[in-house]
């Protein structure tokens, strides 16, 4: 019988390490992300984001993170997907870590994004979720190259990245909230992760791998 996991074999993935845990985003995490955005994802004078969705009115969280979802999914594709992962820590949700990519089996390329709740940063959360999805790409998926890419005016994103092991890879500017700002790229190899310090534990990589066409 044919479920929404086996049509989409995202909504199954899963990705443990430790305290570490990342889902497939099915239906029923949606509201949980969108109340938990709402409580604030990023210091009110900071803007981190190209897209700043986080300064939806709250009335309309709920159905914004809706459809960002499922325009993710439906637009989900061997030459072009997008995975984004709800995070728990020991159990609790506290944000999404996703990466996209285009011509993958090509390039063996991705990007890397997130977000994490506001009350749960400093606690090393936002590093542990970027290793565990990294070490993913490099060992389950056989990447060779990841990129990320943070403002200049965003040292905690940054300074993630060099805990992980990324490194320089050139700036642009780019528009933000109708003003020019300074967007610096990094990239990552697979011999210069910095590897989490629990063993990655996936369940459904085998359907998620032939769904992005790297098993026949």
């Amino acid at each position: 019988m044919t479920t929404a996991a086996t049509a989409l074999p995202l909504l199954g993935l899963r990705i443990t390490a430790g305290p570490v845990e990342l889902r497939g985003i099915t239906d029923e995490l949606i509201g949980p992300l969108a109340d938990l955005a709402m409580k604030g994802v990023h210091d009110p004078d900071l803007m981190p984001f190209s897209e700043p969705w986080t300064l939806a009115p709250a009335a309309e969280m709920p159905r914004n993170t809706a459809q960002h979802y499922w325009r993710q999914r439906a637009a989900f594709s061997v030459e072009s997907w997008s995975i984004d992962l709800a995070v728990f820590w020991d159990g609790e949700l506290v944000g999404s870590q996703g990466m996209s990519t285009h011509d993958y089996l090509v390039t063996r390329t991705a990007e890397t994004g997130s977000w994490l709740g506001r009350e749960f940063h400093g606690r090393g959360i936002g590093t542990a979720m970027r290793q565990v999805i990294c070490a993913f790409a490099f060992d389950q998926l056989e990447a060779q190259t990841i990129t990320s890419a943070a403002f200049a005016d965003n040292p905690a994103s940054l300074a993630v990245s060099r805990k992980v092991g990324y490194t320089d890879n050139g700036w642009e500017t780019r528009k933000r909230m109708d003003k020019p700002a300074t967007l610096r790229r990094i990239i990552l190899a697979s011999e210069n992760l910095v590897r989490y310090e629990h063993k990655l534990t996936v369940d459904g990589i085998g359907e998620f791998r032939r769904s992005i066409g790297l098993d026949g």
